[in-house]
């Protein structure tokens, strides 16, 4: 019997491991680095080992830290989670040989799995469907699209899609640089890739007893940068024919490999309907609790049940029943190429009721950092039909109160609302197609509306001496600038003896500090105000916005030279383009800078032709939002002098 267990992790996984070894009795062990002191995961835990350090090559992925951290916390197993050491066979040992229960697959299992190259090798001789591999080195045009890939890991880190072959080496060389990053192992390899594919996925769960399930299918075909963003179960849309293939196909390779415990086959399946095996992840995945909905099991509790050497409940797994739908909530912003955000995390509220489930390592009052993944939440809905849990989870992340950094919720609420997904026409280009609109500005008078809800809170808001603003005889002003997209809103209104009111003439119903009831068009809206600092969050029914607070006059020096290239985000500058240095002549989109920023890559781009006048980046730079990295200027009209 398990009695104290050591997660290997951290964040919103590691909560949610603590929440079923709570329901069992069992003592909880979390391990943090100093960047993570204060995180929710450590104060959930009952005991707490910290990793010295921020990094996580210095902390969450040295597994002679964490082996040695359960042994000193008296623990007796341990759950690496999701990501970092959790498919790394010589972690897997080293928990083993010191005694400790691995609560995942055999070590051996890990080690045939690990490697996606020899993962596929073996698949071939199981006869599971594969994608025939090629050679980086010796690839023409012919085999365009390339997907690039690491070997090891998963979670879209190492990699790149390649359609022109001079781009190749220079993919190469990142998917390299990413993939020893997050996961210690360079190894890549290319396969074709399928354009318009759809990623469809099987949890298996086994025993040492020779029972394995096949619990449905999940689709996750809408990714960014290779990541998954939204989530469902069962997969919509396939006949029972391919759904069978892929149950038996991922029995046999979870049978292949002597499996135990949780672990899921993930296939890509072409616009034709044909299934190809991409990996298998000898782990618990970030999208297990849409299975967890349809089935009514605890994933986790089966895992430590397998872990104690007791048989899965019953031979066959219990039938599926309704629809769920998971989006991951993450700090970035998804209208400027998904950039990570970082900062305080004010508020996080997200509403409760009947199918609905929040996963979350971060409560309000926490900080967003620079070192890990930008994930704040996942967001589950659970209905019996896969409209219903669509249009449920929609509104939930709709009303939700998220404070401070920006966030892809308004990107998600207008996935699931998009005709396509309703139409559950899915396929992994979906949002290389439909971003711009995605991401488009919300309406001109939405906002408006809401920056007037702002201005008239703050009107409303008593004095520092008691008394109320009462000036009739002339209209006040309060500048906003939206966030993030810039714009600005002038809001004019009076105040009199009922209270303040706009003078573009919309009626206030109700009007505090932090709640006004406004009239236009004959329909009322009532939006909820929250002041922090210089940034006003006004939350209504029909979405968020965020202002920050103008001085009603611009101030002449905050300008930036033009031609500046600044720091999107915290991060460590980890290259430079070839041969790039002051005078050097440059090219509008051209690659100049690399960041590395929450385990990705960002590339820094030439905003325009012309020559780079100023460089201060260098690799092993540590820089912060609005740190000025280079400059590029128009190059100089050269003129030839004629002699007369």
């Amino acid at each position: 019997m398990i009695r104290t267990l050591l997660v290997a992790n951290r964040g919103e996984i590691a909560c949610r491991i603590f929440r079923t070894c709570r329901e069992l009795g069992i003592s909880t062990v979390a391990v943090y680095s100093d960047a993570d002191a204060g995180a929710l995961h450590v104060r959930e835990a009952d005991t707490a080992v910290r990793l010295p350090g921020a990094a996580a090559g210095d902390t969450y992925l040295r597994g002679d830290l964490v082996v040695a951290a359960a042994l000193a916390a008296g623990a007796d197993a341990v759950h690496p989670g999701y990501g970092f050491l959790s498919e790394n066979a010589g972690f897997a040992r080293a928990v083993r040989d010191a005694g400790l229960v691995w609560v995942g697959p055999p070590v051996e299992a890990v080690e045939l799995m690990a490697s996606k190259t020899r993962a596929k090798e073996l698949m071939a001789a199981a006869d599971v469907p594969l994608l025939a591999p090629v050679d980086p080195a010796g690839a023409t045009a012919e085999d365009l699209p390339l997907l690039l890939k690491a070997s090891a890991g998963g979670g879209g880190r190492g990699m790149r899609i390649v359609r022109d072959l001079g781009e190749l080496p220079g993919e190469l060389t990142a998917a390299v640089a990413e993939a020893t990053a997050a996961f210690g192992d360079g190894e890549v390899f290319a396969e074709p890739y399928v354009e318009r594919g759809r990623h469809v996925e099987v949890q298996v769960m086994a025993d040492a007893q020779g029972t394995v399930w096949a619990l449905g299918t999940r689709d996750c075909s809408l990714q960014r940068r290779h990541q998954k963003v939204i989530e469902e179960a069962p997969a919509p849309g396939l006949g029972d024919a391919l759904r069978q293939e892929l149950h038996d196909a991922a029995v046999a390779a979870a049978r292949a490999v002597g499996y135990r415990g949780a672990g899921t086959v993930e296939f890509l399946v072409s616009a034709e309907g044909r299934p190809y095996f991409l990996e298998m992840n000898t782990r618990l995945q970030v999208e297990h609790p849409v299975t967890e909905a349809v089935s009514g099991l605890d994933l986790v509790a089966l895992q430590l049940r397998v872990a104690e050497g007791e048989p899965l409940p019953a031979p066959a797994p219990p039938p599926l029943r309704g629809h769920a739908v998971e989006a991951r909530l993450y700090a970035e912003d998804p209208a400027r190429d998904w950039q990570p955000q970082t900062g305080a995390l004010l508020t996080l509220d997200v509403p409760e009721g009947p199918g609905l489930r929040l996963d979350t390592g971060y409560t309000g009052g926490d900080t967003v950092g620079v070192h890990y993944d930008p994930m704040l939440a996942k967001v589950i809905a659970h209905a019996p039909t896969r409209a219903e849990a669509v249009r449920l989870l929609a509104r939930a992340l709709e009303r939700a109160r998220i404070h401070g950094p920006v966030t892809n919720r308004d990107l998600l609420v207008r996935s699931l609302r998009h005709p396509d997904f309703a139409a559950a026409r899915l396929d992994t280009g979906f949002y290389d197609r439909h971003l711009a609109t995605l991401t488009a500005p919300v309406r001109e008078d939405d906002r408006r509306l809401a920056a007037t809800a702002a201005a008239l809170a703050s009107a409303s808001a008593p004095t520092r001496f008691g008394a109320w603003r009462n000036l009739p005889s002339q209209h006040q002003t309060k500048r906003y600038r939206v966030e993030p997209d810039g714009a600005e809103h002038e809001i004019a209104y009076r105040t009199g003896r009922d209270g303040p009111a706009p003078v573009t003439g919309e009626r206030v119903t109700t009007a505090g500090p932090g709640r006004v009831g406004l009239e236009s068009g004959g329909v009322t809206r009532h939006f909820t105000i929250t002041p922090h600092g210089d940034r006003v969050h006004v939350d209504g029914a029909r979405g968020s916005y965020t202002f920050t607070v103008l001085p009603r006059f611009t101030d002449p020096t905050a300008r930036t030279e033009p031609g500046s290239l600044l720091a999107p985000m915290p991060g460590t500058v980890v290259r430079l383009a070839d041969g790039l240095a002051p005078g050097a002549a440059v090219e509008a989109g051209q690659p100049l800078i690399w960041l590395e920023a929450m385990k990705m890559e960002h590339r820094i781009l030439a905003p325009a032709a012309g020559m780079l006048t100023a460089l201060h980046a260098a690799p092993g730079l540590q820089v912060e939002v609005g740190t000025l990295l280079a400059v590029v200027q128009d190059a100089p009209v050269r003129q030839e002098e004629t002699k007369p």
